[in-house]
């Protein structure tokens, strides 16, 4: 079965740095997208950073600047570079993945990794 494998998560001070990681293995499909999303206590889980096989990036508004998103396809693997973390960056992020195409994809999700950033 597909699992995807998340890593990296803790807990920083405001302005630190974090970087998540998230091995995908198991599906007879290439991948066609990975992403991270979070959800904060209180608040829907909301889109911060996506990225093609292609290499298109998408992020949030809110970490626009500060966050980079980037792959390693022939690992799987997709990575979330956090930088000048801020309080409100706290949730829980979940990766994303779709295998497939754009034309038909499956998508798959992480259970999570906590993010804390608290003085």
């Amino acid at each position: 079965q597909v699992q995807l494998v998340e890593s990296g998560g803790g807990l920083v001070q405001p302005g630190g740095s974090l970087r998540l990681s998230c091995a995908a293995s198991g599906s007879r499909y290439s991948i066609f997208a990975m992403g991270w999303y979070r959800q904060a206590p209180g608040k829907q889980r909301e889109l911060v950073a996506t990225i093609t096989s292609g290499g298109s990036t998408n992020y949030a508004d809110s970490v626009k600047g500060r966050f980079t998103i980037s792959r390693e396809n022939a690992k799987n693997t997709v990575y979330l570079q956090m930088n000048s973390l801020k309080s409100e960056d706290t949730a829980v992020y979940y990766c994303n993945v779709k295998f497939g195409s754009i034309a038909y994809y499956r998508e798959y999700w992480g259970q999570g990794t906590q993010v804390t950033v608290s003085s």
